[in-house]
């Protein structure tokens, strides 16, 4: 090997498994040499080394020690080439257990040693005691194990929002169950079309994974199938897009019908392209049943070009009855939107950011009992099902407040098609009430966001009363500004504080839209403008003048 890598100035490569049989020989170094199919159990070595020269001389590379770390080698040796063709030292490494306390090196490097005192190193021997090590903390892992440990990236191109955007992934990947172990911002001037951040950094999330117990990788843009399939060959680890994470939210908080045969379909449509050259099918899918109640009836047996179509067949009948057992849910709800409009109850749709506090501001409003309250959680998606509850305004009388599912950037195209009729309803509002989380950074993204959404659904023009939820948690300074930047109402739906301005507010926006007025115990007072209504005040309640109102 060493005389041959002088004469062509290159490296070769042997790979040899236990039995010392020499598997393959190739012209490349140990990070470029194609191995053998490994199927590698978490308590196992791959069962193969790599000796490989190094003509120019020098000590194992830096693509050497990623090639034995990231393929599980028994060991990899690297020789020098000295000028007359004889081998000279020798660099060896093997892997060492995870030891996230001492944050050791994930190999032992021993020093350079000659040829002949490679023959003293017993490699099956190291092979057998690095194995039992590994059962031993595969074991102790299994037993302490109850949920999912995540390593979390947000690739950054730029993007003046991507340190929130890395937010959002964490509070996503919490909200679906898993722990997250560790959390990076990549910079990318330009994507990787195969492994998106590149072969190195793949390596460095490996070892971070490694060490801190994790078994999930989740990344903040979507990814193509191809590079998903990339990137869980090269780590090994369970490989998650922030598109497959938020569907597995809504499948998790899915409980009414509509909102499971939803998921279910933006399921199935997500993972149909997705199908194309798999080996398996629909593996990660079982959670749809989930959503639907579905889950067997797509096969996950064996692979196949005869079985893969008979999938996307399957796929394409489920994709059809649900788009008809939705239509008919659809039906249903705009019956009783028809309803409601016969009896003339004024309707105040609820927007806002996923977990803007909708639903604790609806159970506000309408003083809940256990029996009437809508389920508020601090999670993003906490709540997926519309929902609507009678209450009561002063000078209106009985009104609807109608809930909906949070927004969010971004939201996934298969999650905006399936939830558009839902959020269709918004268009029988009389008023909406544009709900922000105040408290917490990147208030001005999560409102465009939201104006986007509405823009989408074409209700943008609908009259709005903007509120500053969360206020009593919020810099005053910051809430003063942020209440004259966008003319909004500050209240705590959790302790109730400003809901009672609130109430006068929205009931000054339905008079103005037409609404009349129900309540014999309130008076309207007209303003300079003819006919314009400017200020609704309860006899006994809210004394004074306009300005001590304003104040």
């Amino acid at each position: 090997m060493s005389s041959l890598s002088l004469e062509i100035r290159r490296e070769i490569s042997l790979i040899i498994d236990r039995r010392g049989r020499v598997l393959t020989v190739s012209v490349s170094d140990a990070g470029a040499t194609e191995l053998p199919p490994i199927s590698v159990a978490e308590n196992r070595l791959s069962g193969f080394h790599i000796v490989h020269t190094h003509p120019k001389g020098g000590a194992l590379s830096k693509g050497d020690l990623s090639s034995l770390f990231l393929n599980r080698l028994d060991a990899v040796v690297a020789l020098e080439v000295r000028p007359d063709g004889l081998p000279g030292n020798a660099h060896l490494a093997h892997l060492t257990p995870p030891n996230a306390v001492l944050e050791e090196e994930d190999w032992r490097i021993f020093p350079p040693q000659n040829v002949q005192s490679l023959e003293e190193y017993d490699l099956g021997g190291q092979v057998s005691a690095l194995e039992r090590e590994f059962a031993q903390f595969a074991s102790l892992r299994e037993a302490k194990k109850d949920v999912e440990r995540a390593i979390l990236v947000q690739v950054d191109q730029g993007e003046i929002d991507a340190e929130e955007r890395l937010q959002e992934l964490t509070e996503l990947a919490k909200t679906a169950g898993a722990v997250v172990a560790y959390s990076e911002l990549v910079f990318r001037g330009t994507l990787k079309p195969g492994t998106l951040v590149g072969m190195g950094k793949l390596a460095e999330l490996t070892s971070k994974a490694y060490h801190l117990d994790c078994d999930l990788l989740i990344f903040g843009q979507e990814l193509s199938p191809a590079q998903g399939r990339e990137i869980e060959a090269v780590t090994g680890l369970k490989v998650l897009d922030r598109t497959q994470l938020i569907l597995d939210i809504f499948a998790l908080h899915a409980s009414g019908q509509e909102s499971s045969l939803q998921v279910e379909l933006a399921q199935l449509r997500y993972m149909k392209p997705r199908l194309l050259g798999q080996g398996h099918v629909l593996s990660k899918i079982g959670g749809s049943g989930s959503a639907g109640g579905s889950g067997g009836v797509i096969g996950t047996r064996g692979p196949g070009e005869t079985k893969l179509e008979m999938d996307r067949r399957r796929i394409n009948d489920r994709i059809t009855e649900l788009e008809q057992e939705i239509e008919k849910i659809s039906e249903r709800r705009e019956e009783r939107r028809k309803s409601r409009s016969r009896n003339r109850v004024p309707t105040i749709g609820i927007v806002g950011y996923t977990n803007a506090g909708k639903s604790t501001l609806l159970n506000s409003l309408i003083h809940a009992t256990p029996d009437r309250a809508v389920l508020a959680e601090n999670k993003l998606f906490a709540t997926l099902r519309p929902t609507s509850r009678k209450s009561w305004l002063p000078g209106i009388g009985e009104v609807i407040f109608s809930d909906t599912v949070g927004f969010i950037r971004d939201l996934p195209k298969d999650l905006q098609r399936a939830f558009k009729a839902t959020l269709e309803e918004l268009a029988d509002s009389d008023i909406l009430l544009h709900l922000v989380d105040v408290a917490s950074s990147g208030l001005e993204t999560r409102v465009q966001s939201v104006e986007r959404i509405l823009r989408d659904l074409e209700i943008d023009h609908m009259p709005m009363v903007m509120v500053l939820n969360k206020a009593d948690l919020c810099d005053p300074d910051l809430l003063m500004r942020e209440q004259l930047r966008y003319d909004a109402y500050a209240v705590s739906a959790a302790t109730g504080m400003g809901l009672d301005e609130l109430k006068g507010a929205l009931t000054r926006a339905l008079l103005e839209q037409g609404t009349p007025m129900r309540d014999p115990n309130y008076r309207y007072l007209e303003g300079n403008l003819a006919g314009s209504m400017t200020e609704v005040m309860p006899w006994g309640d809210l004394g004074g003048t306009r300005a001590d109102l304003h104040s």
